[in-house]
């Protein structure tokens, strides 16, 4: 008992201590005294000699309801928030200290049992117990803590199965707040109602996220149709003490259990948090990621257009589509999911690898969607980009050194992915093969033969017994280390992973990795002339033998490329044919 020991006292000195709330100045002071007298429960009557004191009690009971009924009546709101404040942190303290405990006892008792079939349901139980006590603060908590569950739920390849799974039903357990103080927010941000900009305004969202709400509306000016985004109006009243929260949770998790340190995690929610909550930043990042594709009218990719922006409400274009992992609107519209697979492939790896390219780094399904589009050229589809509140951009000696750890790894050659893996993240020789198969989510030995084979049933149940057998304490440290943007950069190749893998596609991952070559060899190619272009002439003589043996690299990876898509070209042609 002395992890839980250790936590509760900690718990109760915070408790006993007074806590300055920095919205209302009040001190708060924890703790409740019993007092003996007469039990409901027991039907204990006090003795005769107890009753004065008792009736001192009661007096000072009183007298200490009506001394905080005035004050409640004159700070009402700073009270409430006070309260409500150590109610936040109250279950998050207490259920931290309670699951703390619950690990290191059925830790301790699995040292001392030797089945291991018996470890291992004992550990898992304790898995979803604690989960299941975790689900609840984040819901009752809301706000912050949401997208802080939606986060962990996606990280399967960090966190035991009970964890992730239980956390799931977060992702559609989003808050909707009410037009009235959707209303209140306008006024107070623009100093105008809603009736003065918008003729009409839904009253109801159309999505609802852990950060913010859309509504339809139409321009009372213009008459045009734009959605409006709008962020939760309790958010920014919570949102310093749930980053504080979040930040005391991982750094008392890491004081019990060293191994398993996911500060970077809360570090990085602490940086990242203040930028996706300023909506004006947000559209800035909008504008110009659609300003940058408006050079590449190839790629099929709509970004709605910015009209205005406060940090809290941003006035879109309305532009709408279907969840990319909606099959049934995809096959019924004859959008070929291996052209999506193909244009998501494409978008991505451009945003790493293109020159002063701005990265997204929250592609989920939430914030991706497909609609049918059949007068743009080269595809019947539009891919729609929402949510740009997340960005980052990617020096450019780090992704010239990512593109050739990429093309090492489509190559197999393990010399190659070892030397750049050190240049990108800092990895050693002993950490490699946990990195390989961080950044690719494949096993280590199908990373030494080929990437691009499908991923098998068995390969998956090896990388998660992997896992279960030490890996991830290992992954967790590693992870710890590796510099932030490649985290994000890991994260973006997940979730589009991800999205690819609900496609079902017909040709496995074999297109999307030689699409990867493409824009690796295309950034390698870039910086290999510019090195040529420091020695002089391209037309001298060395420099252009050098010239001519980077194209080589480069085209051999095209023309792998082409041939696999006129190969795909003949075989839908034939498919066609036959039915």
């Amino acid at each position: 008992m002395k992890g839980f020991n250790v936590a509760s006292s900690a718990f109760a000195r915070s408790l006993s201590t007074p806590w300055t709330c920095s919205r209302c100045s009040l001190q708060i002071r924890g703790g409740v005294k019993q007092s003996r007298g007469y039990s409901t429960k027991t039907g204990y009557t006090y003795p005769d000699s107890a009753r004065p004191k008792r009736k001192r009690r009661v007096i000072a009971i009183t007298a200490t309801v009506g001394v905080l009924g005035a004050t409640a009546l004159a700070f009402g709101d700073e009270v409430k928030h006070a309260y409500k404040a150590a109610e936040r942190t109250g279950r998050v303290a207490s259920t931290l200290a309670v699951c703390i405990n619950d690990y290191r006892v059925t830790l301790s008792q699995n040292e001392k049992t030797e089945d291991e079939t018996e470890r291992d349901t004992t550990l898992k139980a304790c898995h979803q117990r604690c989960a299941d006590r975790t689900l609840k603060v984040l819901e009752k908590n809301g706000s912050i803590f949401i997208k802080l569950g939606q986060h962990l739920s996606a990280m399967n390849y960090l966190l035991p199965v009970e964890w992730t799974t239980t956390f799931i039903p977060l992702q559609d357990k989003c808050p909707v707040s009410s037009i009235e103080s959707i209303e209140a927010l306008f006024v107070q941000d623009t100093a105008e109602q809603l009736s003065d900009y918008f003729s009409e305004f839904a009253p109801l969202p159309i999505g609802a996220a852990s950060l913010a709400q859309v509504h339809l509306a139409t321009v009372k000016e213009s008459g045009q149709k734009v959605a409006v985004k709008v962020q939760h109006p309790t958010l920014a009243e919570w949102a310093g003490l749930d980053i504080a929260l979040t930040k005391f949770t991982f750094s008392t998790l890491k004081r019990f259990f060293p191994e398993y340190d996911l500060e970077w995690l809360s570090s990085e929610m602490e940086e990242s948090l203040p930028q996706e909550l300023d909506f004006v930043l947000e559209g800035q990042n909008a504008l110009r990621a659609k300003e940058y594709f408006s050079h590449i009218p190839e790629l099929p990719l709509v970004i709605p257009d910015v009209l205005w922006a406060k940090k809290r409400i941003l006035v879109m274009e309305n532009v709408s589509g279907h969840r990319p992992d909606d099959l049934e609107y995809l096959d019924s519209n004859g959008i070929d999911r291996d052209e999506v697979s193909a244009a998501l492939a494409r978008i991505f790896n451009e945003m790493i690898f293109g020159t002063n390219a701005p990265l997204h780094c929250d592609p989920h399904g939430g914030n991706l969607a497909i609609r049918k589009n059949p007068r743009r050229r080269g595809a019947n589809f539009d891919v729609i980009l929402y949510d740009h509140g997340l960005y980052r951009d990617i020096p450019l000696s780090l992704r010239r050194s990512y593109a050739k750890l990429w093309l090492a790894v489509i190559d197999a050659d393990e010399t190659r992915m070892r030397k750049y893996a050190k240049e990108v993240a800092g990895i050693n020789d002993q950490q490699f093969p946990l990195f390989a198969s961080a950044i690719t989510g494949r096993d280590y030995s199908v990373v030494k033969s080929s990437v691009s084979i499908e991923r098998t049933v068995e390969e998956k149940k090896h990388l998660n017994q992997a896992l279960e057998e030490g890996m991830l304490q290992q992954l967790v440290q590693l992870l710890g280390q590796v510099p932030r943007i490649i985290l994000l950069i890991l994260k973006t190749n997940d979730l589009t992973r991800s999205l690819d893998e609900n496609l079902h596609t017909r040709q496995g991952p074999v297109r999307t990795f030689l699409i990867l070559a493409r824009y690796c060899s295309r950034t390698v190619f870039e910086e290999q002339v510019e090195e040529l272009r420091k020695r002089g002439s391209l037309l001298k003589p060395s420099n252009l033998m050098g010239l001519v043996g980077a194209w080589l690299g480069y085209f051999r990876i095209e023309l792998k490329l082409e041939a696999f898509e006129l190969w795909l070209s003949i075989k839908r042609a034939v498919n066609m044919a036959s039915t």
